[in-house]
């Protein structure tokens, strides 16, 4: 069994799914990275990142939205390092056409919605179960459950409603799995991101820019993926070990309400 904890990463080719595998790497995670394809310019490109600070790095290529992937890709996993000690549950889609809610599609939202609900829940699932039997196998061993969602959580944006509601329910999620690992000694927390620039946010980017420039974010810039990245680095080293359940919202002051 490895000796290092383990940190497993969904969505870790790009954005903020790479920063964390970075950002864990630092904290002496060895990294299982997960995404559509291993063999992407991403994970090429992660690879050197985490291996320079010492770390392993094992990538592991399905599309979270196939449930029927998830068994076979967390036996990998253990059969590699023997444990898992941090589920970062990062992967997300936006919808491919920004329609109006009246013209959203079942289709867009079953995409959307498998990718970035029913995916992440089951595989926490998977994950979850692992990390029971793994805590009579490993001594002092501290599992955590982290799930990023998104302001869009709370946020309101008609032009890609699937998502919002993806989210939304994502963050239920993430305080059912909180209750109930809560008695079995299993931290879970929610990651709940602003407005950050990554690839996805890119296609809007002019938008933002004037938005931000507008005064709808109160510290005037954009989020940047290390920003997430220091953050979960936090919950998984234990600064938060009486926290639970909660809700950390990186997003430079949108949480603020104001008149």
């Amino acid at each position: 069994m490895n000796d290092r904890p383990v940190a497993v990463i969904t969505g870790a080719s790009r954005g903020i799914g790479r920063s964390v595998a970075v950002s864990l790497a630092a904290e002496g995670y060895d990294i299982a990275a997960i995404a559509r394809s291993v063999d992407s310019e991403g994970m090429g490109n992660v690879r050197p990142e985490v291996e320079k600070l010492g770390a392993q790095f094992f990538p592991v290529g399905f599309d979270i939205a196939c449930t029927n992937c998830h068994s076979e890709a967390v036996a990998n996993i253990l059969e590699r390092f023997g444990r898992i000690d941090v589920l970062i549950n990062n992967a997300g889609v936006i919808p491919l056409l920004r329609n109006d809610l009246l013209e959203m599609t079942e289709e867009s939202y079953d995409r959307v919605m498998n990718i970035n609900l029913k995916g992440p829940v089951f595989f926490a699932q998977k994950i979850a179960r692992e990390m029971i039997w793994l805590k009579g196998q490993i001594e002092n061993y501290r599992p955590v459950i982290v799930f990023v969602t998104s302001v869009s959580a709370v946020h309101s944006t008609p032009r890609r409603s699937e998502y919002c509601i993806s989210k939304a329910g994502l963050s239920m999620a993430s305080m059912i799995f909180a209750d109930r690992l809560s008695h079995e000694d299993i931290l879970v927390f929610e990651i709940r991101p602003g407005i950050i620039e990554t690839d996805m946010t890119a296609r809007i980017k002019d938008k933002f820019d004037k938005m931000i420039g507008d005064g709808l974010v109160p510290q005037k810039r954009w989020g940047v993926p290390s920003d997430i990245g220091k953050a979960i680095a936090s919950l998984a080293r234990g600064d938060w070990n009486f926290s639970t359940g909660m809700i950390f919202e990186i997003s430079g002051g949108l949480n603020i309400k104001k008149i």
